[in-house]
């Protein structure tokens, strides 16, 4: 079957965040991903796939072409399947154990990273500012390898979130206290704030505790870390110490 115009002016349009919002649906690529999420609670739309792709699914299922396939794929080399699913509804969970809460984070790669690494690490819930990359673009669906799946994700006022929070707030800063001399505890809010201005000021006045992961090269000259790689380091130094 040959892809319609109005399937291919859908699907191209879901690369823009006010057209997932208005239609709440979004795109999947590839086999691991599409599978990872065909296995969750993710309801889907509809699945384009070429004959060779193994699914048990019996309906909203398409045969394409490759051909078909190139015309709806951002990927530099299609794969076999590509799937439209529908966008849940998250909601902000309590404030047990560990949250992770992004400011502005603008790279998808990046989002995609840390999403990953909170399924690692058993990290429950992701608290965004409004300003961070949409959980739903499509280059942070394929980054994240199916864990957006396992970590609850919501957008909020940040400042106004953090206010409300009965546990310590912690935040990645140069000038922080040295994290592996700081005992952390075991429910907190950690910040990771934006990949070139770090947090912002309003968010700044709800942090209780800053924190720095000391540089051991010799030169000392690396002006920062990578977001998601200083994410990585301080989640581990949270489960480590807890």
């Amino acid at each position: 079957m040959s892809l319609s115009q109005r399937q291919i002016k859908l699907i191209t349009s879901l690369s823009k965040k006010k057209y997932r919002k208005q239609h709440g649906l979004f795109v999947a690529e590839g086999v691991k991903v599409v599978n990872e999420l065909l296995a969750s609670d993710l309801e889907l739309s509809i699945l384009f796939c070429t004959p060779d792709f193994n699914c048990d699914l019996q309906l909203n299922v398409e045969e394409v072409s490759e051909n078909d396939l190139k015309k709806i794929s951002t990927l530099k080399s299609p794969n076999k399947v590509l799937a439209l699913f529908k966008i849940p509804e998250s909601n902000l969970l309590d404030n047990k154990g560990i949250t992770v809460a992004l400011d502005a984070i603008n790279d998808p790669g990046n989002l995609g990273t840390i999403i990953r690494l909170c399924d690692w690490y058993g990290i429950d819930q992701i608290v965004c500012s409004e300003d961070t990359v949409d959980c739903y673009n499509q280059k942070v669906i394929q980054s994240t390898m199916g864990s957006i799946t396992r970590v609850t994700i919501c957008y909020l006022d940040l400042p106004a979130y953090l206010a409300t929070v009965q546990v310590p707030v912690y935040a990645a800063d140069m000038h922080g206290e040295n994290v592996y001399k700081s005992e952390l505890p075991s429910a907190a809010v950690l910040v990771m704030g934006n990949e070139a201005n770090g947090i912002s000021k309003e968010v700044a006045t709800a942090v209780s505790d800053f924190l720095t992961i000391p540089r051991f090269g010799t030169s000392q000259k690396t002006e920062s870390l990578n977001v998601s790689t200083a994410t990585a380091i301080l989640l581990s130094e949270f489960k480590r110490n807890s």
